[in-house]
């Protein structure tokens, strides 16, 4: 009998038959487009009273940003804001959505290139080598900023590079199919077929890349690269004297990032893996949880969690971990001393070290 009870209380609360205090039942389904999730109060119905207030966070995919709440969108507080409330005074219906968002940052050693929805570039910090020398650029689809130059790919899946070459980094204008490029010393890119090609600094065979297939993405560190393979396992070359590359036990691994001395891994259960060098606490990302994208600095380790904020550890001599209050970030970017965050609305943060003004993004917007 009393599991009878419950069970007609239960369908009366979702039904919207029994008030309380003189307050009615009501029911608010919550649902989503692709690109993210909402992630408070979750997605499907639930019943609440009229008069309270719920709050709802919209988790963001890597690529993805935030558009707005639609439907019965009236009692929400801010619709285009991830992060928000609803007042309950009816039965309700709202959707979170999402889009592609076009554009991205990439952080060097001492220099941040940003990426506009357009296809076209704005870059900020050290210029001694021309690498900022990008605003010329155009179809660019994704940007990778290595030690002193920075890397574009087109949308024909053809590469340019500007900046330090001496190591020959930039040669590659003669790479075609290429899908996704990374760069350190080294400039590393993944052809669509699964094979991957690099250029510059091989001393300690990071380059040595030749053999590798069924790659998904590559990352590149000072001295190692690193490639996620498509069944969640990793592969890396190249220095290892702190054990950067020891990822072979690496498993269901959805993404990869890669420092001066140390790899970081994300699972797809939003958990982090790292080895490495960890003197300043880098490596110990695993009390981690919902995270969807991860990015690797000199001496840091940066995620971006699914309701838009950011967590970093490692060292923090020049403020590159003080990302607290960052809220509605899309994506993350770690130079050697500094940390970048893209927004939802395309402009763009940055803290840590800013003696060749790398950290002076705040007037960019990407849109």
């Amino acid at each position: 009998m009393r599991t009878i009870s419950v069970f007609l209380l239960a369908t009366a609360l979702i039904a919207g038959l029994v008030s309380y205090g003189g307050r009615e039942s009501y029911t608010l389904t919550i649902a989503s487009t692709g690109g993210g999730s909402v992630i408070t109060p979750g997605e499907g119905t639930f019943p609440y009273y009229e008069g309270m207030v719920v709050d709802l966070v919209a988790g963001i995919e890597v690529g993805y940003r935030f558009v707005n709440w639609t439907g019965d969108a009236g009692t929400i507080a801010d619709v285009n804001d991830a992060t928000t409330t609803i007042s309950i005074n009816s039965h309700c219906s709202i959707t979170a959505n999402f889009e592609e968002a076009n554009f991205m940052v990439a952080a060097g050693y001492y220099h941040t290139v940003g990426l506009r929805s357009k296809g076209t570039m704005v870059a900020a910090g050290d210029n001694k080598y021309k690498q900022c020398n990008v605003v010329g650029w155009t179809d660019i689809i994704q940007v990778a900023a290595g030690a002193e130059h920075t890397v574009g790919l087109r949308s024909d899946r053809t590469v340019v590079a500007m900046g330090g070459n001496w190591f020959g980094q930039c040669d590659v204008g003669d790479w075609t199919d290429i899908i996704q490029v990374a760069a350190s010393l080294h400039t590393v890119g993944l052809k669509a077929d699964g094979t991957v090609r690099a250029a510059g600094f091989n001393n300690y065979g990071q380059c040595n890349v030749g053999g590798w297939t069924d790659i998904l993405q590559v990352a590149a560190g000072t001295q190692h690269t690193v490639g996620l393979k498509s069944d969640g396992t990793v592969v890396a070359v190249g220095y290892n004297n702190y054990g950067q590359c020891d990822v072979g036990g690496w498993t269901d691994i959805v993404q990869v990032a890669a420092a001066s001395h140390h790899t970081v891994g994300l699972k797809s259960d939003g958990t982090v893996v790292a080895v490495g060098y960890n003197n300043y606490g880098q490596c110990d990302v695993n009390r981690w949880t919902n995270i969807i994208q991860v990015a690797a600095g000199g001496r840091h380790t940066v995620g971006l969690e699914a309701d838009g904020t950011v967590v970093a550890l490692g060292s923090n001599w020049a403020g590159q971990r003080n990302v607290g209050d960052w809220s509605n970030i899309i994506q993350v970017a770690t130079g050697d001393y500094h940390t970048v965050g893209v927004r939802s609305d395309g402009t763009v943060v940055a803290v840590g070290w800013n003696d060749f003004a790398q950290c002076a993004v705040g007037s960019w917007d990407l849109n």
